[in-house]
């Protein structure tokens, strides 16, 4: 009898041995408070693009999520607490990219019933306006910065894009003082301003910037793609495939998030 009882406890834990092992992970860095990207409940869609990739290599997702503060790559990516971002403007510094899947670019806000028919940074309205742009720590992003070329600064408020996380998102500061009347338009990153107008009820309109090229080098539209720490070639790669085979599941989720798509070389958004 104790003889078949340890046969049977080992039968029982051959079986479960493959339950209990750890699954395999794609170890993704990420804000946890930013909304329309990624938040810790995953509902961001950068997270849907993440459980996509999972998805195809049969892994979990794995997060480790910081405030996206100037610090974050050191303190995430190169601190080899997580292998990939999800997104991040080609030609950033400090890690390898993929190939980028999508473009977006930099565009107005306003409410519906005001009628402003915006495009262009050059609009003379601009000057009489309350406009109010996003900040990014100390340094000054291509709108304000266009603006400032314009001469377009005392009607002009800032909103730190990474502000109280006690509160919930802190990007949507900008777009609530648009509802709220308390700016007239906000110029933003675009799948911020999709985002929010897609769950405004047809509140706000959201209108790409054009007539950009006067203000060169600055730059108002981006390519995005996926960042993996300096000479991680093998991951890059593996992600690299995985975004050609997965670029239309990754589109209709952009799509579905509201994000404007702007053309990408081999590509095309409409």
């Amino acid at each position: 009898m104790p003889h078949r009882t340890r046969a049977l406890s080992l039968a029982l834990l051959i079986t479960l041995a493959p339950l209990a092992a750890p699954a395999a992970a794609l170890r993704v860095c990420a804000d946890p408070n930013n909304l329309p990207f990624s938040n810790r409940a995953r509902q961001g869609f950068e997270n849907k693009i993440a459980e996509l990739l999972a998805h195809d290599l049969g892994e979990a997702v794995q997060y480790t999520f910081a405030a996206q503060h100037k610090t974050f790559v050191k303190r995430t990516l190169n601190a080899h607490r997580c292998d990939v971002i999800i997104g991040v403007p080609v030609g950033m510094d400090g890690m390898d990219e993929t190939h980028p899947y999508y473009a977006s670019s930099y565009v107005f806000v306003w409410r519906t019933e005001d009628h402003f028919q915006l495009s262009s940074l050059a609009d003379p309205r601009l000057r009489t306006l309350k406009i109010g742009v996003h900040l990014i720590g100390g340094d000054g992003a291509p709108p304000e910065l266009a603006l400032g070329q314009e001469g377009i600064v005392d009607n002009v408020s800032g909103f730190m894009i990474y502000d109280d996380y006690s509160k919930p998102n802190p990007p949507a500061r900008l777009i609530e003082a648009v509802m709220s009347r308390s700016v007239d338009v906000a110029v933003v990153w675009g799948p911020l301003g999709g985002y929010f107008a897609r769950h405004s009820g047809g509140a706000l309109t959201v209108a790409p910037l054009t007539d950009t090229t006067r203000f060169a080098p600055l730059t108002f539209r981006y390519a995005i793609a996926m960042g993996v720490r300096k000479g991680d070639r093998a991951r890059r790669e593996r992600l690299d495939a995985l975004i050609a085979r997965e670029q239309p599941a990754i589109q209709r989720i952009l799509q579905s998030y509201g994000v404007p798509l702007a053309q990408l070389k081999g590509a095309s958004y409409e």
